[in-house]
């Protein structure tokens, strides 16, 4: 059996698993020192976990650095060996991400205006019954469990849900890179008063290139985006990126009005078959 580490014991190698970057960083120059930052955000750099989990594995004195017990708030530089402990990694696999078929009216996050938040739903009876986790239900499971990016009130579609500090950086952290797919019904109405169901017929095509790119929202120029027509009253979005009410407001701002907003998929995963208003678990295999 592996001996937990304990805080000012010598470290034992097999006692804690060890994370070393894949790429080393390059060697400072001689009598130049290393860059440092500090140990959660080198953590959180690293892919072990989050800032907040990294404060809370300090804390407990799961974290070691080039062999010593590490100590909040410290500084590290950028090659330094940072050692887990085995507990760490254990309380890590506990966590669950779910999936979760939003329904309009619900809200991603806290409770606003009246209006409940999509975790309500994340109960047995709402569980989709094609589910194939081997996962059991757990009320533990609604601890810090938290949305990972935001699904407009007046939209349906694929939500995350996740306790998990590294899938939420990884899917809205500053630097974040996944994809998010949707499916937009629109509306037209061109300066004459014309109106039709043919709304690609009617849609000129330079707007059609500004939704592409060349829009700003609150004084930033947005990311170039992938947009284009599913069928005549249906526009697919690629974005990489995720301001409150996006694609609705670049819509507006080419003439366009949303009539249904649907997400499909983020990164890797698909919304596929769930139902709205039920939920799966992230299965192993799968990853944004």
């Amino acid at each position: 059996m592996t001996e937990p580490f304990k805080p000012g014991s010598t470290p034992k190698p097999a006692g804690a698993a060890v994370r070393i970057p894949k790429t080393a960083p390059p060697a400072a120059a001689p009598g130049v020192p290393a860059a440092t930052v500090r140990l959660n955000k080198r953590m959180a750099e690293l892919g072990l976990c989050s800032r907040r989990e990294a404060d809370d594995w300090i804390a407990r004195g799961w974290v070691r650095v080039n062999g010593a017990p590490a100590v909040m708030g410290q500084p590290v530089a950028v090659d330094a060996r940072i050692e887990i402990d085995r507990q760490a990694e254990q309380q890590q696999r506990q966590q669950v991400t779910i999936l979760i078929n939003k329904p309009v009216g619900y809200v991603s996050g806290q409770a606003e205006d009246g209006h409940e938040p999509a975790v309500v739903l994340v109960q047995p009876q709402n569980r989709w019954r094609e589910c194939n986790s081997r996962m059991r239900w757990g009320h533990e499971q609604l601890r810090g469990l938290a949305p990972a990016g935001r699904l407009d009130i007046d939209s349906i579609g694929l939500l995350v849900l996740t306790q998990d500090g590294r899938v939420a950086r990884q899917l809205i952290g500053e630097d974040s890179e996944i994809e998010k797919e949707y499916l937009v019904r629109v509306s037209y109405r061109t300066e004459k008063g014309d109106e039709s169901t043919n709304v690609q017929a009617l849609f000129p095509r330079e707007k059609l290139a500004l939704l592409n790119h060349g829009l700003s929202l609150d004084g930033q120029a947005l990311k170039p985006a992938q947009v284009s027509w599913q069928n005549p009253e249906q526009l697919r979005f690629v974005l990489k990126e995720g301001k409150k009410r996006q694609i609705r407001r670049m819509c507006e701002q080419v003439g366009l009005f949303v009539t249904g907003l649907k997400r499909v998929r983020i990164g890797q995963v698909n919304l596929g078959h769930l139902p709205v208003g039920q939920w799966r678990y992230l299965a192993p295999h799968e990853h944004f």
